[in-house]
């Protein structure tokens, strides 16, 4: 890859680069529980995070597939050697993974269970998980020779908008049956953070959290403020004395001549 590359081409690169290495993971480790990979380019080296639901056999016997893995995506990619590193990450919650709840129900058609029973399987097991809503849709030769779509669906789930960017993933997946060809699409809401432990740090624009007020709290400060006011004001100057009264003249006597 050339060191001087416009910008829209990298982007672009980029993108080819993590549709190709999903594809080539999730050929690889459909069967392991994958649910998904994520990139960190530092200077030093290109660090690769599988995340799975049984990392020991993403591992390997003593780490030999992880080590192969690795072999085969730096030969793909021309990657300098040493300049690579794998690692497996296990999923704390598969049941908030839509990559692993739809290979679990190609597994659950596979091995003949029904349809209907299947999906209400998985769908239990995300609502019970702490999804905030799922959807299942089913499309293909169900029962007859007719093709025909069915759609499970529990909880609240978005449709559109900013919010299904970061709350809502999705998975698809085909499986091949004897009667044809089924696919399958899983969709899982995840929670908000403040609502499960594991949810997303997102808050949703349109959801309005109304607090409750301190009105009490706020009153007594109040009335302690002005008691302790009350309390530092000067005390009013006191009236001045009254004047003494002076005793009046005593009458003089006139004599008559």
């Amino acid at each position: 890859m050339a060191s001087q590359m416009n910008k829209k081409r990298k982007f672009v690169a980029d993108g080819i680069f993590f549709a190709e290495l999903n594809s080539f993971l999730l050929k690889e480790l459909g069967d392991d529980g994958y649910a998904g990979v994520e990139l960190r380019v530092i200077p030093a080296r290109t660090e690769i995070t599988i995340r799975a639901t049984r990392t020991q056999r993403v591992l390997g016997e003593k780490g030999r597939r992880i080590r192969e893995l690795t072999a085969l995506i730096q030969k793909r990619f021309n990657f300098p050697e040493n300049s690579i590193r794998l690692l497996a990450e296990r999923m704390p919650n598969r049941g908030l993974s839509a990559v692993a709840q739809c290979e679990a129900l190609c597994f659950k058609l596979i091995g003949g269970l029904p349809v209907r029973r299947a999906c209400y399987g998985v769908l239990r097991f995300i609502m019970d998980s702490g999804a905030k809503g799922c959807e299942v849709i089913v499309s293909g030769k169900l029962r007859a020779q007719r093709a025909k779509a069915m759609k499970f669906g529990d909880g609240y789930m978005l449709k559109v908008g900013d919010p299904t960017r970061h709350l809502v993933e999705k998975a698809t997946r085909h499986v091949v049956l004897e009667q044809g060809m089924l696919g399958i699409k899983v969709a899982i809401m995840h929670p908000t953070l403040s609502e499960h432990p594991q949810g997303k740090n997102y808050i949703q624009p349109d959801v309005v959290t109304i607090r409750d007020p301190k009105a009490d709290e706020i009153i007594a400060q109040e009335a302690l403020q002005i008691t302790s006011i009350s309390h530092q004001q000067p005390a009013p100057p006191a009236a001045p004395a009254p004047a003494e009264e002076q005793p009046a003249p005593e009458p003089v006597a006139q004599t008559e001549a």
